[in-house]
């Protein structure tokens, strides 16, 4: 083949790509614009080492196997180029199998896809002029970890929808959510995948096109013009990222070249039968190439800040959601993938490599050890961890009847025990508000009015717990239905005080937890941490301190989750001097029942562990945060 053609492809990274060392493969693969003996046009790679023969087939030349066979090159990869391809064009590779059968089947490294239910791959224009230089200097020389971090997760095709039932584009979505992310204080937006899926109820956790932006909101240029605009509002955007399985569609990976390529031939190991999905198969090089070239896609090609990676729990266990008899166990004989593991390393490594201060976030609900220890010290490299173990306690212990919740006070204070084993997000994500789950407001013990304050109590709570912050979408509107994926959220709520109150007591929730760095600060340690007291389980009430590195700032932070108030409850202070609260969640302008937060002076006495102490009225599943009133320089 005319070296012309090839030129970007040579034996040395195809040898990379075999031997799991190619991470920028999309380089080579996929559809990329070149000419050849003077002609222009599109060059193709593909990987189908099982394959007897490979064709383009395309809009240009008809759909006719014949006209553009591909040539196969050193380790398994077929190249070959169309005369006249254009962007926009559709094109998926026909390959003959070594049984004869012609499969056709959509480019794993496409840049974009056809739209739902039309499964080909389109031929794509990547160039874009980035305007967050800025943004991306700052990130390199910010680490993330004592910085503010309160994340709003969304589902693209649901936050908002025109009145006719369409999606907004990625252009409409620019000028409608990141005006309302900025309005509401975050400092994060989460997106669930972002890649091709052809199924609308996976949410995007079944991936097709794991390179190709997803086709309902627009093209790539309308993507990256969205986290470009983001960045230069000051927004960063992590994507959910889908390596751990993926779904059984006849033009996706499954059997690519009539052998199982990508997923692993034995269904004890390639299967995860409850959600109808393939997995990976660790053991082959090539996946590592092709997976962790994706992941840096997306940090190259779209400048997102972070991954949230999905299911990290079923690809460590090689029994998760398996029963006996459906699983293999491994060379020494255990339930740990370590083919698996060793490739969340491998991942971890080389993003970090290249960039030092990503989010890299693992969606892992066991009690693993060491998940955001660096690799190096053993661990597997992640540098933030959903805590699923805070999020099920306490909505188990907000759904209680306030009678049974001093005998469980536990589920309240138990995280403490482990909340610096790992650098933790404390989630409130879509998997808490559907399947039947109900709302986070209709989680809620109680009456209508007491769902409300609770809500309210429960976003306190979570603030003020040491660890980084995320919320679903809805949640700051109180929303009473399940998320539903093929609507708008409930909009009209906002009609209501008393969601009108939730939302502006999480905009000023997010306020005060990025303007007070004692909130923030000092996530990762005891030293931004202490207990006042967290043994009143006959009250159901906790306080405890919370520090920010220099100690100049404080914020005393008091919950009462009984449905009873208490008047003069005594709480102890560091030192003597005036206090004041200064965010309650039963102030009047959020719907709850205080009109007047009043300023409190702290009195000597015999706390055992302060030498001081102040008394506050605590309403019913109330909580405030309150501050020292510093003294004015004269």
């Amino acid at each position: 083949m005319n070296n012309e053609k090839t030129k970007e492809i040579s034996k040395e990274l195809i040898f990379l790509f075999n031997e799991g060392k190619n991470f920028k493969s999309y380089n080579i693969f996929g559809a990329h614009k070149c000419c050849f003996e003077g002609a222009s046009g599109y060059r193709f790679a593909v990987w189908a080492p099982n394959a007897k023969s490979v064709s383009v087939v395309c809009d240009k030349n008809g759909w006719d196997r014949s006209k553009n066979p591909m040539e196969l090159l050193n380790g398994g990869v077929w190249c070959g180029f169309v005369e006249g391809a254009r962007v926009g064009e559709n094109y998926k590779y026909s390959i003959e199998t070594k049984r004869g059968e012609i499969v056709l089947k959509a480019d794993p490294f496409a840049f974009s896809s056809e739209l739902r239910p039309e499964t080909a791959s389109k031929i794509a224009d990547m160039e874009y002029a980035w305007g967050d230089r800025k943004w991306l200097d700052m990130r390199g020389r910010t680490a993330p970890y004592d910085k503010p971090m309160n994340i709003y997760e969304l589902h693209f095709g649901s936050w908002k929808r025109k009145e006719n039932g369409e999606f907004l584009t990625y252009e409409e979505m620019t000028e409608e959510l990141i005006p309302y992310v900025k309005e509401m204080g975050y400092t994060h937006i989460e997106l669930m995948p972002m890649a091709e899926y052809p199924f609308d109820g996976s949410w995007g956790y079944q991936v097709t096109g794991y390179f190709s932006a997803n086709s309902r909101y627009g093209s790539p240029k309308g993507l990256k013009a969205f986290i470009d605009k983001c960045h230069r509002a000051g927004i960063s955007v992590i994507v959910d990222w889908v390596p751990a399985h993926f779904p059984r569609d006849e033009h996706g990976l499954r059997l690519f070249d009539g052998t199982p390529l990508f997923e692993h031939p034995d269904s004890r190991l390639g299967e995860h039968k409850e959600w109808g999905t393939l997995v990976f198969n660790w053991g082959k090089t090539e996946i590592h190439s092709f997976l962790i070239s994706n992941a840096m896609f997306w940090f190259e090609e779209y400048h997102v800040d972070g991954l949230r990676v999905d299911a990290v729990s079923s690809m460590l266990y090689l029994d998760y959601n398996r029963r006996d008899g459906e699983w293999l166990a491994n060379c020494y004989g255990g339930n740990e993938n370590l083919e698996a593991i060793e490739f969340l390393k491998k991942l971890n490594s080389v993003v970090f490599e290249s960039f030092p201060n990503a989010l890299m976030i693992a969606e892992e609900s066991t009690a693993w050890g060491g998940v955001t220890k660096p690799v190096y010290e053993g661990g597997l490299g992640f540098n933030f961890k959903w805590n699923m173990g805070w999020m099920n306690d306490i909505l188990r212990y907000m759904a209680l009847d306030p009678y049974f919740r001093g005998s469980n006070h536990d589920m309240l204070t138990f995280s403490m025990m482990y909340a610096y084993s790992e650098n933790y997000i404390l989630p409130l994500s879509h998997d808490e508000v559907v399947h039947g789950k109900r709302s986070l407001l209709d989680k809620m013990y109680g009456s209508y009015e007491q769902k409300f304050k609770s809500l309210r109590l429960l976003y306190m709570f979570m603030y003020a717990h040491p660890g980084k912050k995320l919320l679903f979408m809805g949640g700051e509107l109180g929303q009473f239905s399940e998320w539903r994926f093929a609507d708008s959220l409930d909009w009209n709520l906002m009609d209501f005080d008393s969601h009108r109150g939730v939302k502006k007591f999480v905009k000023d929730l997010n306020g005060f937890y990025k303007n007070n760095r004692s909130m923030y600060e000092n996530d990762q340690s005891w030293e931004g941490f202490s207990w006042i007291d967290e043994r009143d389980r006959e009250r159901s009430v906790i306080s405890f301190l919370r520090k920010s590195k220099s100690r100049r700032d404080t914020t005393i932070v008091a919950l009462n989750f009984a449905a009873q108030g208490y008047e003069n409850y005594e709480i102890g202070v560091p030192s003597r001097g005036d206090y004041e609260i200064v965010l309650c969640s039963e102030d009047g302008r959020y719907g709850g029942e205080m009109k007047k937060l009043p300023k409190i002076t702290a009195k000597k006495c015999k706390n055992e562990r302060f030498p001081y102490s102040i008394t506050v009225d605590l309403p019913e599943l109330s909580g405030m945060y309150i501050k020292k009133v510093k003294n004015p320089r004269t």
